[in-house]
C-alpha cells in the first residue's frame, strides 16, 4: 500500500510538472507579472503627474495639500477622482497597445498578400506582354505581304 501511495504522490506531482509546465500557464505568469509592473507605472503616472496637473486646481479652491484630503462630507472624492483617472489611464494605454498591435498585424497580412499575389501578377504581366507581341507580329506580317 505504501507504494501505491508514493506512485499516487508522483502522479500528482507529474502532473503538477505538466500543468505548471505549459505554453498557456507560463504565459499568463509573465502577463500578470508584467501587469503588476505597468499597474505601478501608470499609479506612478496618474498619482504624480497626471492626477496634480488635472486636479491642482480644485485642491487649491479646496484649501487642501494631498489628495487624500479633498473631501466633502466625509466622502473622499478626490481618492475616487484619482482612481477614475487613473482607470482612464490604463484603458488609453491598453487602447493604444491594441491600436499599434493591429496595425502591425494589418501591414503584415498586407506582406503576406503581396508576396502571394506577386508571382501571380508577373505571370499575367508576361502572358499579355507575349499576346501583346503575336498580335504586334501578325500586324506586322499582313503589312509585309
Amino acid at each position: 500500500m505504501v507504494r501505491r501511495g508514493t506512485q499516487a504522490a508522483g502522479g500528482f506531482l507529474s502532473g503538477f510538472g505538466d500543468f505548471i509546465m505549459r505554453g498557456n500557464v507560463v504565459d499568463l505568469a509573465v502577463a500578470v507579472i508584467i501587469g503588476a509592473a505597468f499597474s505601478k507605472i501608470i499609479d506612478s503616472l496618474v498619482a504624480d503627474i497626471i492626477t496634480p496637473a488635472i486636479l491642482n486646481p480644485a485642491m487649491k479652491a479646496a484649501g487642501v495639500d494631498k489628495l487624500a484630503d479633498l473631501s466633502a462630507g466625509g466622502i473622499q472624492y478626490g481618492l475616487f477622482l484619482a482612481a477614475i483617472l487613473n482607470f482612464l489611464v490604463i484603458a488609453l494605454c491598453i487602447y493604444a497597445i491594441v491600436q499599434a498591435f493591429e496595425k502591425a498585424k494589418k501591414r503584415l497580412i498586407r506582406q503576406e498578400a503581396l508576396a502571394e499575389e506577386t508571382p501571380d501578377a508577373v505571370v499575367v504581366a508576361q502572358e499579355r506582354l507575349t499576346t501583346s507581341i503575336e498580335r504586334l507580329t501578325e500586324v506586322m506580317e499582313t503589312k509585309q505581304m
